[in-house]
C-alpha cells in the first residue's frame, strides 16, 4: 500500500509501505476513503513531537470502510463505513471507564496515551490503516453523512466542544470569546450554541477566518490587530466574557484570554503550547478564575455525529480544499500556507 511517511523534521514522502494488517484480536483494518491534515501534523513535521520517529505513517483523522476485523471485535463488521476517532481507548482500563480514554492505560503505543494513530503507531494518511480497539475507536456512519462532514468528527469537532465548551463550563446566556479562528477554534464557535451561549465573539487576525466564524454562529468578530480588549469590554459592559477559549497555543493569546475573562469566569485552553506560558497568578487568584486544559477524549463523538446527521450543526464551511489522497504532498503545502491559501480543512480522498 502507499502512505504518507515521516522521515524526520521537514521530510515526508508518499511511498510504498507494507500493508496494514491485524495484530490484536480487537483490531480492525480500514480502507481509507477520506482523510485530512491537523495542525498537530504540522507540529510533527516541524520536529516538535519527538515521540514520532522516522518511518511513521502520519494522520489521525479519517473515514473509510472496514476490510478486516479481529476475532474480538463485536460491534463492527467487514463492509461497515466508519469514522476513525483520533483517540484509541481500550474501554476497560480505569482511565477509559472514567471517561478519559485520551489517557488509556493499555500498552498500545504507550500506556497512558490514547492518541496513538499517526503518533506512536501508523496513522490514517494511507490507503489502509490498522485501528486498535475497533469497538470503541470506530463509529458507524449513516449514508446521509458525506465524507467531508464525517471527517470533522474524528478530532476537531469533539476537541472544540469538549475542551473548549464543556471544560469552559459554557452555560445558557453566557458570552464566550474564542481566541483563534482556525479549524479547532471554529469548531468551538460552531458548538457553543449547544450549551446556550448568547454571544460568541471570534478573535483572530485573519479576516477570512473571521468571516467563516460568522457563518458558523459567531455574533461578533474582532480583529486581534486592533483594540480587541476595548471592543470586547464594550459589548460586555466592562465586565469581561464569561468564558474565554484559547485556540492558538502561544503565550500571547493565553494571556489575552486571562485579560478578557470576568471575575469568576473560565479560561479553557485548547491550543497546543510549544513553549512556557507565564501565569500571572498574583493577579488571577483574587479574581476567582478557573483555568482548564486538556486532550480531547472524543466521548462526545456519537452525540455530535447524530447532530451532524440531523443537520443541526453548521459545519459545511470547514472543508475549503480537496485533493486526491495520492496528492497529499500538495495538500500539506496548501494547509501549511493557510495564511495565503485560506485553507481550513483540506480533504484528501482515495
Amino acid at each position: 500500500m502507499k502512505a504518507l511517511v515521516f522521515h524526520g523534521p521537514g521530510q515526508i514522502a508518499w511511498e510504498e509501505v507494507p500493508d496494514a494488517h491485524l495484530v490484536e484480536p480487537t483490531d480492525a483494518v480500514v480502507r481509507m476513503e477520506a482523510t485530512t491534515i491537523c495542525g498537530t501534523d504540522l507540529h510533527i513535521l516541524k520536529g516538535d513531537v519527538p515521540a514520532v520517529t522516522d518511518g511513521r505513517v502520519l494522520g489521525h483523522e479519517g473515514v473509510g470502510t472496514i476490510v478486516a476485523v479481529g476475532g474480538g471485535v463485536q460491534r463492527h463488521a467487514v463492509g461497515d463505513r466508519v469514522v476513525v476517532s483520533c483517540i484509541s481507548g481500550c474501554g476497560v482500563c480505569t482511565s477509559c471507564r472514567s471517561q478519559n480514554p485520551s489517557h488509556c492505560l493499555a500498552p498500545e503505543g504507550a500506556s497512558g496515551i490514547g492518541w496513538v494513530l499517526g503518533h506512536l503507531v501508523d496513522g490514517t494518511q494511507a490507503e489502509l490503516v490498522r485501528v486498535p480497539f475497533a469497538d470503541t475507536s470506530l463509529h458507524a456512519l449513516p449514508a446521509s453523512v458525506p465524507d467531508e462532514l464525517a471527517v470533522l468528527l474524528s478530532d476537531i469537532l469533539p476537541t472544540g466542544f469538549e475542551i473548549g465548551v464543556q471544560y469552559g463550563h459554557v452555560r445558557p446566556g453566557d458570552t464566550v470569546a474564542v481566541v483563534g479562528a482556525g479549524p479547532v477554534g471554529l469548531a468551538a464557535v460552531a458548538t457553543c450554541a449547544l450549551h446556550g451561549a448568547a454571544q460568541v465573539v471570534a478573535v483572530d487576525r485573519d479576516r477570512h477566518r473571521l468571516d467563516v466564524a460568522k457563518e458558523l454562529g459567531a455574533t461578533l468578530s474582532v480583529d486581534a490587530r486592533a483594540d480587541w480588549k476595548a471592543e470586547i469590554m464594550g459589548v460586555t459592559d466592562g465586565a469581561g466574557v464569561d468564558v474565554a477559549i484559547e485556540c492558538v497555543g502561544v503565550p500571547e493569546t493565553f494571556t489575552m484570554c486571562t485579560e478578557l475573562v470576568r471575575p469568576g469566569g473560565h479560561v479553557a485552553n485548547v491550543g497546543v503550547h510549544g513553549r512556557p506560558v507565564e501565569l500571572a497568578l498574583q493577579d488571577l487568584w483574587i479574581r476567582n478564575i478557573t483555568i482548564t486544559t486538556g486532550l480531547v477524549n472524543t466521548t462526545t463523538l456519537p452525540m455530535l455525529l447524530r447532530l451532524v446527521a440531523a443537520g443541526k450543526l453548521p459545519v459545511e464551511a470547514f472543508v475549503t480544499h480537496r485533493f486526491a489522497l495520492s496528492d497529499v504532498l500538495s495538500a500539506y503545502r496548501t494547509f501549511g500556507s493557510a495564511a495565503d491559501t485560506h485553507a481550513l480543512k483540506v480533504l484528501m480522498t482515495a
